[in-house]
């Protein structure tokens, strides 16, 4: 029996939207861990590229940002941030992108600036970054975070960057490059996002979890589909590859 951390769960799971062949913007922490072990098990055709313009990226450890220069190890190309922004992800040429929220809603947008009101926040956030860019322009988009009631709201204190905004046509008429959120992914559950309606709806729960636990940590109505079945769990290759890449512990934590 395979023992696991739930970051560890986390980062497996995310790494199996990952398709061969892709071209993929990974950021860092444990979007960056997903896309590693994906390029090192079932998608070595996979082409790392970091906001800062690493291209085809193979460090051997996880980088500790988006210029790290461990990212330079292996990697075919060097670019600049516009470039990279620019040419490569509002060109529509980045297949998959990776986003955490403070907050997201039915439809998949997503808060990063702040909670509370704009005129006395209780938390200020980092904001956008190039986390915008990503949700407009990458063909799909992986959302991973974890699993608090608070995060998975009616109404966002602020929209940050857009899912499938308000239903069907939204994007198109905001002539938006990407295709929006595909699934989110938590330490409790996987969620994907109704073809008809696009609202959030639930795919799969996590071992130890029923769907009245999800039903009870989200703050709108999820979709439940009539069979939901159990998230497939992490492999000890997967387990030991992710600390092979993370040794420190930086991502999986010390006592991972």
């Amino acid at each position: 029996m395979v023992e696991y951390t739930k970051i560890e769960f986390l980062a497996a799971c995310a790494s199996r939207h990952v398709r061969d062949g892709e071209n993929v913007f990974g950021g860092t922490g444990l979007p960056l861990l997903a896309a590693l072990l994906a390029k090192e098990t079932h998608a070595p055709k996979s082409n790392l590229i970091s906001e800062a313009g690493f291209i085809d990226a193979r460090p051997k450890n996880v980088p500790l940002s988006v210029a790290d220069s461990r990212y330079y190890y292996g990697a075919s190309a060097s670019i600049g941030l516009i470039e990279t922004l620019g040419f490569l992800l509002q060109g529509g040429r980045i297949d998959v992108g990776f986003l955490g929220a403070a907050q997201l809603d039915e439809y998949g947008n997503l808060n990063t600036t702040y909670i509370g009101s704009f005129e006395k926040p209780k938390v200020k956030l980092p904001g956008s970054g190039g986390g915008n860019d990503i949700a407009s322009s990458a063909k799909r988009l992986i959302i991973m975070m974890t699993h608090d009631k608070r995060k998975f709201v009616k109404k966002l204190d602020y929209f940050t960057s857009p899912g499938h905004m308000e239903g069907p046509g939204s994007r198109e008429k905001w002539n938006l490059v990407g295709g929006g959120p595909e699934v989110v992914i938590t330490d409790m559950c996987q969620m994907d996002f109704d073809p008809d309606t696009l609202k959030i709806r639930l795919m799969s729960v996590h071992p130890g979890y029923t769907v009245e636990d999800i039903l009870d940590n989200v703050m709108f109505d999820l979709i439940v589909p009539d069979e939901v079945p159990t998230t497939k769990e992490p492999t000890q290759d997967q387990i030991d590859i992710m600390h092979r890449l993370d040794p420190n512990g930086i991502y999986l934590g010390k006592g991972g």
